[in-house]
């Protein structure tokens, strides 16, 4: 079964990221179609996506996920500097 988390970090209004949405199924399809549609860039890893799934919608990640987390983030900025390169902007990095 297919599942998803999606995350939003702001560093002005949080300390670490907060899970804005997460589910299995047909929800977690929903999630995965949006983030694509706007240009939201997705990364697979399983292992994370379980520990995500038990937290609330609208919590901050602990401190235990942060290493995998940042795994994620350092992904999404490598994303945005190859777009940036190849497109001479701010690319959307869809992975």
């Amino acid at each position: 079964m297919r599942k998803a988390v999606a995350l939003r970090y702001d560093r002005e209004v949080n300390r670490a990221p907060e899970v804005v949405a997460s589910g299995q199924g047909l929800l977690a399809e929903r999630i995965l179609e949006l983030a694509r549609a706007h240009g939201v860039p997705c990364h697979e890893d399983r292992e994370l996506v379980e520990a995500l799934l038990k937290l609330p919608v609208g919590t901050e990640i602990p401190p235990e996920l942060y290493q995998l987390v940042a795994q994620v983030l350092a992904f999404v900025l490598r994303l945005d500097e190859q777009e940036s390169r190849g497109q001479g902007g701010k690319g959307n990095g869809q992975g």
